[in-house]
């Protein structure tokens, strides 16, 4: 094992047909994809940008190289890799905080005539939906303005000396999760004159210029085009477009999923839809079929993510769909854990579902599931599906609970498991 298996406890796994074979301490991330001998992680905090590590030996992983960020204001916490190109996301660090701080101006001004009188803090983070004891971070922030939002082109042909080849920058805060396949990126970014994230199409046949050649986003997002919105904030966005053969599997928050027509790039149509929302609090974060019909029809898997959770409220899970016709899609089942399902539960941080590996060449789906770890889930009876594996790690250092983010799974089937605080656990699936 990793020499980096002494910052954990001694105590014995909490594992189903999953072994460890080895664990990696590096700064806690949003991504890792594999690619033969070479995995790569896109970090959650600055100033750690993206990790290169060789797993040739995968009892002994290697770190190759590191890319660390100028500053600390925007993070690039996920990575494509395709071929001798990297794709790296650029995204604004702390948004979230970030937007709350822009907006007290507003909120002070509008409480003060509803008042009369000037507004206290407490007041204007009730305004803002904010915590009163984070004001004075808040208004440090305010005012600030963010121009480096996109997405970077990477030669990775040395895999030990990645070449930028162009910073693409797009829009408001940036670029979040995306897809990208060996002549398109499929961008989820803010735009100017839309609300919240839409799909933008790039040609990157070309990687050092790359390309917009279609857009698409829902109804009420464009703004400049005269849109309005019959949503709240930015509750209904895009998450991430996954590239399945002729359509895009769009996860848009909380409006649900939307499959997308993507024979023409330029001109894309939604051709289904599927909203749970609002009896499901959860936001839809990945959904896509299947690469094989499961029992004759066309099955597909969808995740929520889990945010703060409340009591009463339904944990983030993962559902099965029937989507044979995609005007009629109609849900089969779903597969989720209860608390006792992890000893770290109860612990500070997240316990639901997140994300699963985004390849569906089988029948199983291998999920991260923030602190329940690694879930293995079969799904050759849609109808019933069947957890067959789990491994839920150590938390590493002083961390109180692992947050499983992400996973990824190797040609070999070696599971990376990636927690968006701190490791990366090398698996092997029994």
């Amino acid at each position: 094992m990793s020499s980096a298996n002494k910052n954990r406890s001694a105590r014995p796994p909490h594992a189903h047909r999953v072994r460890e074979i080895a664990a990696l301490d590096i700064p806690g991330g949003g991504q890792v994809v594999v690619q033969g001998n070479h995995v790569f992680v896109g970090h959650m905090k600055p100033p750690h940008g993206t990790t290169i590590i060789d797993v040739t030996d995968r009892a002994c992983p290697r770190i190759v190289v590191r890319i660390m960020l100028d500053d600390d204001s925007s993070h690039t916490h996920k990575v494509r890799v395709i071929g001798d190109l990297m794709i790296t996301n650029v995204e604004q660090n702390d948004r979230h905080a970030k937007r709350r701080a822009n907006a007290i101006p507003g909120a002070e001004a509008a409480l003060r005539k509803e008042l009369g009188r000037d507004p206290d803090e407490a007041e204007i983070a009730v305004r803002i939906e904010a915590e009163a004891a984070d004001m004075a971070r808040l208004r440090t922030m305010t005012g600030q303005i963010y121009n480096d939002g996109g997405f970077r082109l990477w030669d990775i042909s040395d895999r030990t000396n990645p070449r930028l080849l162009t910073h693409q920058r797009t829009g408001g805060v940036g670029v979040h999760r995306f897809d990208a396949d060996e002549r398109h990126a499929y961008i989820s970014t803010e735009m100017d004159g839309y609300k919240g994230n839409i799909l933008v199409v790039y040609d990157i046949t070309k990687p050092a210029q790359p390309v917009e050649i279609g857009r698409w986003w829902l109804p009420g997002q464009h703004l400049a085009g005269g849109e309005r919105p019959t949503w709240t904030g930015l509750r209904h966005r895009l998450h991430h477009a996954m590239k399945c053969g002729d359509e895009l599997w769009a996860a848009v928050w909380h409006a649900g999923f939307q499959v997308i027509d993507a024979r023409d790039l330029a001109q894309m149509k939604t051709i289904g839809s599927y909203d749970y929302h609002p009896a499901v609090p959860e936001p839809t974060h990945t959904a896509m079929p299947f690469e094989q019909q499961i029992g004759g029809r066309r099955i597909a898997a969808v995740i929520d993510e889990e945010h703060d959770h409340l009591h009463g409220r339904l944990h983030g899970f993962l559902w099965l769909f029937d989507v044979t016709d995609l005007g009629n899609m109609k849900p089969l089942s779903i597969f989720s854990l209860d608390e006792s399902a992890s000893p770290y539960s109860r612990s500070p941080g997240r316990f639901g579902a997140h994300q699963f590996h985004e390849r569906l060449d089988g029948t199983l789906i291998y999920a991260a599931w923030f602190s329940g770890g690694l879930r293995i889930i079969d799904a050759a009876d849609p109808e019933l599906p069947v957890e067959v594996g789990y491994f839920v790690p150590e938390p590493m250092g002083d961390e109180p609970a692992p947050q499983s983010n992400d996973v990824a799974v190797g040609d070999d089937g070696t599971i990376y498991l990636l927690d968006r605080n701190r490791g990366l656990s090398i698996l092997t699936f029994e």
